[in-house]
């Protein structure tokens, strides 16, 4: 190759790199654009808004969470907000959080969170899986709001049901709600992040431990005991 050839290769080359990485940045400029307007619409609106990277870790928090919580956007990002969970929520919640992570479909579950001021108040959370313009999986967000006048004021867990269902495992109170809420033993295999056959070997158990024989037995004795709402 002749040097005047190698020469002008060389220089195509550099403009060719130079316009990518001109494009590259319009790109993060739109992106971080797109990012400030969503941030500005979400701090006003009077629902708890969060977003979360692929990581499962939380990256933002809009005003009405924060205000909820009492804390700042540092003290709630990554996993600061689970510090909020009540210690008989925690392990059901973030279990059924990753698991979603894990298997990238929505989820919604209720939990006790803390609120400034120092009490525990029921909400439900809501997330559903994104996705980059390329289908990349870029994370999930999700809303939260306070159900917890309507959940305990006009509702009282029946003692006998608690205690029959608290008598269950963990994993196995997971696969109770799950069906109560509708999903089927292979939908909730795929939430919880394990096998049909296991799904189908811990509904069994419940059915054995709880005295009954049907899928709608099982799901009253959910909504006696509180678990999901009636």
């Amino acid at each position: 190759m002749s040097p005047g050839k190698e020469t002008e290769e060389m220089s195509s080359l550099r403009e060719k790199l130079a316009e990518l990485e001109a494009e590259l940045q319009r790109q993060r400029r739109r992106q971080q654009m797109s990012e400030a307007r969503f941030h500005l619409l979400a701090d006003a609106a009077p629902l708890m808004i969060w977003m979360a990277g692929p990581d499962a870790l939380c990256t933002y928090f809009n005003r009405a969470w924060l205000d909820f919580r009492g804390r700042d956007l540092e003290q709630e990002t990554g996993r600061g907000w689970t510090e909020g969970l009540h210690p008989d929520d925690r392990s059901f919640c973030v279990e059924s959080y990753l698991n979603s992570f894990t298997t990238r479909q929505p989820f919604r579950i209720q939990y006790r969170l803390h609120r400034a001021g120092g009490d525990y108040r029921w909400v439900e959370n809501t997330g559903i899986p994104r996705f980059d313009e390329d289908g990349t999986f870029a994370g999930f967000m999700g809303s939260a709001v306070d159900i917890h006048d309507r959940k305990c004021g006009t509702f009282t867990p029946d003692e006998e049901s608690v205690r029959m269902v608290f008598a269950l495992t963990e994993r196995e109170r997971q696969v109770l709600v799950l069906i109560a809420e509708g999903k089927s033993t292979k939908e909730a295999a795929a939430r919880l992040g394990i096998s049909y056959k296991t799904a189908d070997s811990h509904r069994s158990r419940i059915l054995e431990k709880l005295g009954v024989h049907e899928t709608a037995s099982m799901v009253r004795y959910a909504i006696r005991a509180g678990l999901i709402s009636p």
